[in-house]
């Protein structure tokens, strides 16, 4: 709880205060004077002094200065008897938190400090969550050591390392682009805690998750009143960043309207909420991010040029997984330490055959994808060891990233499932091996596609899918004839 120093020279009026305030459990100490409140705040650096305006000495206004010279935290609450408007714009001017008239109502003190606890709790969070994001950010968080990660990994230290030669504090505009679930957030955050304004805020925005008509109120904030269900201030995100990084992902979702609104914060670090005629200036560092082909929305006139090249003073992108062979082990073990801690599982490992499936995959969703599925096979797990049948993807299978499959790769479920003499002898391919797996699984089952799919370690909805591929629907009825 808060420690409050009371600067009163009524003896009793402070000694109620200080009762009322000790029932709530707030620490509570007494100065007569402004001069042995003065000494108090520099032995005891309270959180909160409640001081009288007519003091004998020192007088408020002046107290309120000296106190905040030796701790600009300290919040001051003024009490007088004088009901001056005049003296209550003063005492704000001189950074007082809150003003109150006397006789003093305990209630409404109560309220204030309520205030103030809530104000530092929600401080205590931030920095929290700052230091927690710290943790989960910088340029080591970018795992792989493949060709296309390393140069990656080569661009963003470039770009930081100009950053922090810059002569001003206009760092450029970068512009992250890559597929669904290739890593544009980490490379937006690499790019904030691994440089001069880690210690800022890093504030993100899904632009497509946010409808247009409150995206510009959530970003430039908004006035009293500015429309229908405005009725408190409320600061945009643009000046809660201020001295951090703002990343904006999916920046191709925003309209044209918001888009010259965000060109002109751009080129005048100026912002304006909606419904002041003020402009206050701003020192944001802008990043974007979009898996669209934003040179092909300027075709369309879906996008401004100008922003477009405003955005992308530095463009990196994040190459698909794919892309990344040489990393998919290094990044499934990654993803199994991290989850198997989380779940208390720590046993638990890959067999040889999931990491022949991985490599074989193509991980349409990417680093989200392969993460999201780890996740579930640690869920679900049986045992101590991972299997392909406990593996669910939300891609095809077939979908391989290389050449047909050879003997020495293991193959999924084969092993575990159904015995090697059923397979074609000589070199197989996946998409027949596929295809026999699930005639066999229907056959084994008499048609049944739910103890199929069961049998196969897939669900339903991806059995029917590969009846469907291979045109097996027909024969269902009658499983002798699925071998003929």
């Amino acid at each position: 709880m808060l420690s409050v120093l009371i600067i009163e020279d009524e003896t009793v009026l402070a000694k109620n205060i200080a009762t009322y305030l000790r029932r709530l459990n707030y620490e509570v100490k007494h100065a007569e004077t402004g001069e042995l409140g003065l000494a108090l705040v520099d032995s005891e650096r309270p959180e909160v002094v409640v001081l009288d305006y007519n003091l004998p000495g020192l007088d408020g206004l002046e107290l309120l200065t000296r106190i905040h010279a030796i701790d600009p935290h300290i919040k001051c609450i003024m009490a007088t008897g004088q009901g001056s408007e005049q003296l209550a714009v003063d005492a704000m001017k001189a950074g007082a938190y809150d003003y109150l008239t006397k006789p003093l109502v305990l209630g409404k003190l109560k309220m204030v400090l309520d205030k103030i606890v809530g104000e530092a709790r929600v401080s205590q969070e931030l920095n929290y969550y700052r230091k927690k994001e710290a943790g989960e950010g910088g340029i080591e968080q970018l795992v792989g050591e493949s060709t296309p990660m390393l140069l990656l990994k080569g661009l963003i230290s470039q770009v930081i390392e100009a950053e922090c030669c810059l002569a001003d504090a206009e760092p450029p505009a970068v512009l992250i682009t890559g597929e669904t679930g290739a890593g544009k957030e980490l490379v937006a955050r690499a790019l904030h805690y691994a440089g001069p304004r880690r210690t800022k805020p890093f504030i993100e925005v899904n632009c497509s998750s946010i409808p247009t008509n409150l995206l510009e109120a959530e970003l430039f904030g908004y006035e009293r009143g500015a429309f229908t269900d405005a009725k408190e201030r409320k600061l945009g995100l643009i000046e809660a960043a201020e001295g951090g990084t703002l990343f904006l992902d999916e920046i191709g979702e925003i309209d044209l309207a918001l888009q010259a609104k965000l060109l002109k914060l751009l080129e005048d670090k100026r912002v304006r909420r909606l419904g002041s005629v003020r402009e206050n200036k701003v020192d944001v560092r802008i990043i974007t991010a979009t898996n669209r082909n934003l040179e092909q929305q300027i075709r369309d006139g879906k996008f401004r040029a100008d922003l477009y090249f405003r955005l992308r003073i530095v463009e990196l992108e994040v190459p698909p997984l794919r892309q990344r062979s040489t990393d998919i082990t290094i990044l499934a073990e990654h993803f199994l330490a991290m989850h198997r801690t989380r779940y208390g599982k720590a046993k638990l490992r890959f067999s040889a055959e999931v990491l022949a499936t991985f490599a074989a995959y193509a991980w349409p969703g990417n680093v989200r994808e392969m993460r999201n599925a780890i996740e579930q096979s640690v869920i679900l797990a049986r045992s101590d060891t991972l299997y392909p049948s406990d593996l669910s993807f939300s891609g095809d299978l077939s979908a391989t990233a290389t050449a047909p499959l050879t003997t020495t790769m293991p193959l999924p479920v084969i092993t575990s499932a159904f015995p090697t003499s059923t397979l074609p002898p000589g070199g197989l391919n996946l998409i027949e091996v596929e295809r026999t797996l699930v005639v066999q699984a229907l056959e084994r089952c008499g048609g049944n596609v739910s103890k199929a799919a069961r049998l196969l370690g897939i669900s339903r909805d991806t059995m029917r899918y590969r009846i469907e591929k291979f045109q097996l629907r027909v024969a269902i009825t009658s499983i002798p004839t699925l071998l003929e």
